[in-house]
């Protein structure tokens, strides 16, 4: 509407049913704008609250081994990284050395390259081994998103809730069938024995 005084800008705004909102203090003049307010602020914490929810947050997960470490634990451990990755999260993994192990880097390395290989369906490395004092860190970071990881384990979740109430149904009729095959099979009624009321001064053979 160009330029107008403040007072027929308040006036317009009341014509209206609207609001005079300062959206630009800092121009020479201020600029405003007739608006609903009360459903401006409304839109805006709607569009902040679904740009919250689809924010990706990057996680760091740690896993830290030791460069002797036995089968039984690497398998333990390659488990909990294969999960991460699986859930979109980076993995640090550290390499404590002590002792006399901080002469033989060649075994942290070795065994950064086998997790790696290991791993290599689910993720990547992101950042290649490097010594660090007496740790050897290696970053291996997720092929899918946090969000696809998150509609996958989704899907995955409810597809083993489904085949658990599918087992619980084929369990019931199953229950069901036995109690009807049960209550169908013929009963053998054994004879009610006779009382006899006998008395005790009588002969038995009379």
């Amino acid at each position: 509407m160009g330029i107008v005084r403040v007072e027929d800008a308040l006036r317009l705004a009341q014509e209206a049913d609207l609001d005079l909102v300062e959206v630009a203090p800092a121009a020479r003049p201020p600029v405003c704008k007739l608006m609903d307010y009360g459903k401006f602020k409304y839109e805006n914490a709607q569009k902040a609250r679904e740009a919250r929810r689809n924010q990706t947050n990057v996680v760091i997960k740690e896993m830290k081994l030791r460069p002797k470490i036995d089968q039984h634990d690497y398998e333990t451990k390659k488990g909990h990284v294969v999960r991460f990755l699986r859930a979109g999260d980076k993995v640090k993994i550290t390499i404590m050395f002590r002792g006399r192990e901080q002469h033989r880097p060649e075994l942290g390395f070795r065994l950064l390259e086998r997790l790696a290989e290991d791993v290599t369906e689910l993720g990547f490395v992101e950042s290649a081994p490097k010594q660090d004092g007496r740790n050897m860190i290696m970053v291996l970071g997720p092929h899918r998103k946090k969000a696809e990881a998150k509609v996958e384990l989704k899907a995955e979740r409810a597809e083993q809730l489904a085949a658990r109430e599918a087992e619980k149904a084929a369990e019931a009729a199953e229950h069901k069938e036995r109690a009807a095959a049960a209550a169908a099979a013929p009963r053998t009624v054994k004879p009610k024995r006779r009382s006899e009321n006998l008395d005790p001064d009588m002969d038995p053979s009379t």
